[in-house]
């Protein structure tokens, strides 16, 4: 059987267009990779820093490599939220009007908020933006994003900005803590992405990180992409009785919870946090935790990660006695994360005030409108299952100006107008909703969550869930923790870390001293690439048939790599040989084909589509050997997919590369 060339692959039948078949395999195989001669040495660190790059708030952590037990949070920020009391700070970032970087978080935010509204237009303030990077099908490095003020910006500028950010205070705390200029070659970075990414939005957070000069391009491995819901896991099985909230201890009567438990557990727990503020480093235990030590070989958990953007759930079993992590099934989630419920707040703004007005406001007044979304997210966080008193969020005056400028009626008018029943306007200038009004706007975001893990827990794979730990920001919201307890009706505990916002940062830093903890993971797609097989009647169809040099073959057949959910362990390679089709050749380029389904026969079919290119550099590889052979090795198992290739007559080494953001 024969590749089909590159040059091949625009068509949606390649080979009917084809000059030349190209390149020839010689022998698909799929080895588990013992040699040492492949795997590199790991370079030494000083320090792991982890950073949490989130759609709503970001931060960082690190461990020195010689006291890998203690996990130090970042210092405290300036500025800070009425009802929200946490270490990291908002994912907010401004740029001057002439584009160059002025700050990042509160003091974004707060700056912004300051300046004059005919001077604010011309700034570029950027929040929520992480979401681009899951929701553009066609990622690029040339992707955009929309300012406040409705202006386009870089998306790879914005995420190398906030990434240098990151790096800058991490470093000067550093050399703080250590009494010299701290040198970013004894960095290991770390930086989390949600698991449900696919590879393109996580290979432009290593660009964004080459660009910001995280790290070189010379020298990948100094970063690594630490998947959300796995930090999470990493750091569970570390957590002690009195770190965390066991919600399944709390039952009563027929299975359920009294509400009041969901509440008082985080109230104690939130108590004990803010206790322990002062001091920002935690000490792991080296033992494994108490909880821990309940868990059996093959026992089985989920961490459902529930963030700003995403959720993301992820299945793991544990392995004695070391206690590696097995993957069972591959990473599923969706766009279901808390910023769903502002969503729906600013429908529910249209309904009453008119998505006209509303869109115009949010264009002229940037900064009344962030205003705005920050006095609803502290009464967001206030909405409990037995609350009853209303909830009452500030209207920014400049709101009740503009909209009476705009419509020429008041905002009260507006309100009594609109057959939303449950929110009124109160005598001091609020807007008041009551808490059914509060509850209503997390449904649809809660629902979506319940589904999935529904569907989730019907998966043969999935059975005996021991543990189901809830860990992100989104977890502390007692709705979602109900919710949570009514879907699983006791089939499995229920724990949620004490600090739960930090659960992912803390597990990012010990997955950045030990990355070798998660053993084997599950892929998320099928990838594999076109081929030339010999062309067999009764079994090809015939619209594939190519007849060249008197020999008939079949075009399009699609040569797998690894299926979709298939198990892959840590380090297991994918070989397969390649042979330029011209001995002058320089570049040999493969297009890679994914698809969700597990079993695919040709790249033609529907839900196959092209989605990276492999690239050998064999330049300089000239031999005298009448074929020169190129064996290249592609690893699954890890955060990210990785190709690597020798010339076999000669053993040299050939530059290699999987590129998934050009098209």
């Amino acid at each position: 059987m024969k590749r089909t060339g590159a040059d091949a692959m625009a068509n949606p039948s390649p080979a009917k267009s084809m000059g030349d078949p190209g390149i020839t395999p010689l022998s698909p195989t799929h080895t588990q990779q013992n040699d040492t001669d492949q795997v590199q040495s790991q370079p030494s660190f000083v320090v792991v820093v982890a950073i949490d790059f989130g759609t709503t708030s970001s931060g960082y952590a690190y461990a020195f490599t010689k006291e890998p037990e203690c996990i130090h949070t970042m210092r405290r920020w300036e500025g800070g939220d009425p009802g929200v009391s946490n270490q990291k700070t908002p994912t907010t970032i401004l740029l001057t009007p002439d584009r160059k970087f002025h700050s990042f978080g509160y003091a974004a935010r707060d700056f912004y908020h300051d300046l004059d509204p005919s001077e604010s237009k011309h700034w570029l303030y950027l929040e929520k933006f992480k979401m681009k990077l899951h929701t553009t099908a066609n990622l690029s490095i040339d992707t955009d994003l929309h300012a406040a003020n409705g202006k386009r910006v870089k998306a790879l500028d914005i995420f190398a900005y906030a990434l240098a950010f990151f790096k800058e205070q991490a470093l000067k705390e550093l050399s703080d803590q250590t009494g010299g200029d701290f040198d970013n070659n004894d960095v290991r970075w770390v930086i989390t992405v949600p698991a449900i990414w696919k590879m393109p939005a996580k290979q432009f957070m290593r660009e964004a990180a080459y660009k910001s000069g995280l790290v070189s391009r010379e020298n990948p491995e100094q970063l690594i992409i630490a998947l959300e819901p796995e930090a999470a896991s990493i750091y569970c099985r570390k957590l002690r009785l009195h770190q965390m909230v066991d919600l399944g201890t709390q039952t009563t009567q027929n299975g359920f919870s009294p509400t009041e438990n969901v509440g008082s557990g985080m109230t104690q727990a939130k108590e004990h946090v803010r206790r322990n503020r002062q001091s920002r480093t935690f000490l792991v235990e080296n033992v494994i935790g108490e909880l821990w030590s309940e868990l059996e070989e093959g026992d089985r958990y989920v961490v459902v990660d529930c963030g700003g953007g995403t959720v993301d759930l992820t299945v793991h079993q544990i392995r004695l006695p070391e206690g590696h992590l097995k993957e069972l099934y591959k990473a599923s989630g969706g766009p279901y994360g808390s910023i769903g419920i502002d969503y729906e707040f600013e429908k529910l703004l249209c309904k009453i005030f008119g998505q006209d007005f509303i869109d115009q406001f949010k264009i002229k007044r940037p900064a009344a409108w962030v205003d705005l979304m920050i006095a609803f997210e502290s009464r967001k966080r206030a909405a409990a299952p037995d609350r009853t008193n209303p909830l009452n969020i500030n209207l920014p005056f400049s709101f009740i100006d503009y909209y009476k400028k705009f419509r020429g009626h008041s905002v009260e008018h507006a309100l009594r107008k609109s057959n939303v029943d449950f929110v009124k306007w109160s005598s001091q200038g609020m807007l008041r909703m009551s808490p059914d009004a509060m509850n209503s706007l997390f449904k649809p975001t809660i629902d979506h969550i319940i589904q999935h893990l529904t569907e989730l827990f019907d998966k043969p794979e999935v059975s005996d869930i021991k543990f189901l730990f809830l860990v992100g920001g989104f977890a502390e919201s007692p709705l979602l923790q109900q919710a949570v307890q009514n879907m699983l009706q006791g089939r499995s505990r229920i724990i949620i870390p004490h600090d739960v916002g930090l659960t992912i940062l803390k597990g990012a830093v010990l997955f950045g001293l030990d990355p070798s903890v998660i053993k084997v993971r599950r892929s998320p797609l099928t990838y594999g690439v076109g081929v030339l097989n010999r062309f067999v009647e009764g079994k090809h169809p015939p619209e594939k048939l190519l007849v060249k040099d008197g020999t008939r073959w079949c075009t399009d057949v699609f040569d797998t790599f690894i299926a979709a959910d298939q198990s892959v362990a840590l380090g297991e390679m994918v070989k397969r040989s390649y042979t330029p089709a011209k001995p002058s050749q320089q570049v040999i380029v493969i297009h890679v084909y994914c698809s969700e389904k597990d079993s695919v026969g040709f790249i033609s079919e529907h839900g196959v589509r092209k989605c990276g290119t492999l690239r050998l550099d064999v330049s300089g590889t000239e031999s005298t050997a009448p074929r020169r052979e190129i064996q290249t090795l592609m690893q699954f198992g890890d955060t990210e997919i990785r190709a690597m290739a020798v010339d076999v007559s000669t053993g040299r080494t050939v530059k290699a590369s999987i590129d998934f953001l050009s098209h």
